[in-house]
């Protein structure tokens, strides 16, 4: 009888180990369980270096979608970056999408500013207006070398 017992013990155990072993590897990794609510943005850049899927995307500092998805554009031969924005914020059609970084050698992640304009964008439009990551390596070069190009 305490053998049984034992064993569920253990059985029990093992089990409530597992689950949460799964829910920390589906929270920390990022993984969405469930299709999240929202609506699909894209934007074109000349540069999105150091920018990866799954980047947050913020608007006056607080979370508002992540990158779903980075692609080279094979006709503007530029990255087309497709945005998730969550479900209830609405931007303008002249909003600013700008590729920022956190900290000087941090994460990037993509940075809104918003517009003044009354026509907001539906599903699947994009944004007019973008800024692309800073090269910092071109900077550098241009100081160490004093190159003018």
């Amino acid at each position: 009888m305490k053998s049984i017992n034992k064993e569920l013990y253990v059985g029990v155990f093992v089990i409530l180990g597992l689950l949460c072993a799964g829910y920390l590897t589906v929270v920390l990794g990022g993984i969405p369980m469930f299709n999240p609510k929202g609506y699909t943005l894209y934007a074109y850049f000349t540069s999105v270096s150091g920018l990866k899927n799954g980047a947050g995307i913020e608007m006056a500092g607080v979370e508002i979608g992540n990158v779903s998805a980075i692609m080279l554009d094979k006709e503007r031969l530029e990255a087309k970056v497709v945005f998730r924005i969550n479900q209830g914020i609405q931007l303008s059609e002249d909003s600013i999408a700008s590729i920022k970084t956190a900290g000087i050698i941090g994460e990037k992640y993509i940075s809104i500013s918003p517009g003044g304009s009354d026509i907001m964008l539906d599903e699947k439009e994009a944004f007019n207006n973008t800024e692309s990551a800073l090269d910092i390596e071109s900077l550098v070069r241009k100081f160490i070398f004093k190159d003018d190009k």
